[in-house]
């Protein structure tokens, strides 16, 4: 090709736009690409640093109720709280081991996550390092409890008088539930002195039986199911017959001495037609409830597959192991309060415990869960950053009753075994659980159901009086008041 030719080529080529066009935009491709990838990767980041943060606030409030733990029990304890509220599935990496650490007053945790990169990967940038951090001091903090609080008819019972039951022959002294209105009191007192704003410690009162009290207030509430409180409350039109199950069968016929007879439904005159006849049943007004729920699940047994009368889980549409059943239960306590900072509310609720009826511990638990958490039934507040939050359940004797098991005067294993599901399902939820077992002159032994319930041993108190109440719950209140979140 003639020198004259080649540079004419060449001054064309130089000239020619459209691959100028897509050489440029070929090349921005990739800062492009790097800052879109940038922007992802980061809100990614800070997703999992804003999960972190909420995990190691649970886990250092949790080291540090728990005093005189060794170092390797501080981050086994750590790791688990972390582990329980860490929920990020794993396409945002798997956060290292925690490091803990003690200085002073305060404990502090650390933790690195290597987040794997969704769109940095491209450019060969395949993880991004994330920390969080925090520092628990002693002081005060924001915190929610639960006292669940055993009202049945052992109760009644005192020092002087261990074998006393319902209704309290002195119910104003001495007795077990007179201690414990003294001992909730005062344990009142302090947790309102402990909080230096309104609302930043804040408590919910579950008197428990057989059953929980809901309130009346709730009669409309779309969370209750009146399948089983209308077959047992109502009226028959055949006389003597006290439950749907009852009045729902054919007439009956009974000949006179002198030839007709009667029908022991009214309206019918022949043989025939009475024994064709069926009863009717009409349900009772529910403003006539008296506010009782029990567990929740079938008649025939819990729901196994759901679990729902050990969780704290929100009522389903359409699946009523789910909904909440009302009962007339003779025995029914004090309505329940939900979480609330309204001191003298509080103490009036206290003031006016009574003690009778069976005992289940499990649903006083899982009701005092409730009273924890959002949505339905309770529907408590959004949970603040850094709050601690605490069950303390106080009983006097072994599990007797529930829906399904037991007959109300003696030890039920199979109840046992529900509580023993719903004190593993709060504690992994992150609840923190004080337990105190109140057996005047330690008649009955260790209640392992409730030792096994408590976060761990020393959140375990085993009284052999009534007056060992007032102290113990000053020695809790001490313990989940002496914490705060600094960072």
């Amino acid at each position: 090709m003639s020198g004259l030719r080649l540079g004419r080529r060449w001054r064309e080529f130089l000239a020619n736009r459209r691959g100028n066009i897509a050489m440029i935009f070929a090349l921005s491709l990739i800062p492009l690409t790097l800052a879109a990838g940038a922007g992802l990767d980061y809100a990614r980041a800070v997703i999992v640093r804003s999960a972190m943060s909420r995990a190691l606030d649970a886990a250092a409030l949790a080291v540090g109720a728990s005093p005189g733990l060794s170092q390797s029990a501080m981050q086994t304890l750590a790791q688990q709280y972390f582990n329980a509220n860490f929920t990020l599935d794993s396409s945002y990496g798997t956060p290292g081991a925690l490091a803990v650490t003690v200085a002073n007053q305060s404990i502090g945790i650390s933790v690195n996550d290597q987040m794997p990169t969704a769109l940095l990967r491209m450019v060969g940038i395949n993880s991004m390092s994330v920390d969080s951090s925090t520092t628990v001091v002693w002081g005060q903090l924001k915190i929610w409890v639960s006292l669940v609080l055993d009202n049945t008819g052992s109760m009644c019972a005192s020092d002087s008088n261990p074998n006393a039951g319902s209704p309290c022959p002195n119910p104003s002294s001495g007795s077990k539930i007179a201690s414990l209105k003294t001992a909730t009191l005062s344990l009142l007192t302090m947790l309102q002195g402990a909080s230096s704003n309104p609302g930043d410690v804040q408590v919910a009162i579950v008197p428990f039986v057989k059953d929980v009290n809901v309130g009346t207030g709730n009669v409309n509430a779309s969370w209750l199911d009146w399948t089983d409180w209308n077959a047992a409350n109502g009226s028959c039109n055949i006389s003597g017959m006290t439950s749907q199950a009852s009045c729902q069968v054919n007439g009956t016929w009974t000949t006179g001495w002198l030839g007709g007879g009667s029908c022991n439904i009214p309206g019918y005159s022949s043989k025939t037609t009475c024994q064709k006849a069926v009863g009717t049943w009409t349900p009772a007004n529910h403003n006539s409830w008296n506010g009782c729920v029990m567990d929740r699940g079938s008649d025939s047994g819990p729901d196994t597959t759901y679990n729902y009368d050990v969780m704290n889980s929100s009522p389903v549409s359409g699946r009523m192991s789910s909904m909440f059943p009302p009962e007339q239960y003779a025995y029914c306590p004090l309505s329940l309060v939900g979480l609330s900072y309204n001191w003298t509310s509080l103490s009036n609720t206290v003031n006016a415990m009574v003690a009778g009826g069976s005992t289940n511990q499990t649903i006083g638990l899982v009701w005092g869960w409730h009273a924890l958490s959002q949505g339905d039934p309770m529907d408590a507040p959004a949970l603040p950053s850094g709050t601690a939050r605490y069950i303390i359940i106080l009983s006097d004797g072994l599990n007797t009753q529930d829906r399904w098991y037991g007959n109300g005067s003696s030890q039920s294993t199979q109840v046992d075994a529900r509580m023993g599901l719903v004190c593993s399902n709060a504690k992994a939820a992150g609840i923190v659980i004080y337990a105190v077992y109140v057996d005047i002159g330690g008649t009955q032994g260790n209640s392992s159901v409730l030792q096994n319930c408590a976060s761990d041993s020393s959140k375990y108190f085993d009284l052999t009086s009534a007056g060992q109440i007032t102290n113990t719950f000053a020695a809790i209140g001490q313990q989940i008041t002496n914490l705060r979140v600094s960072q």
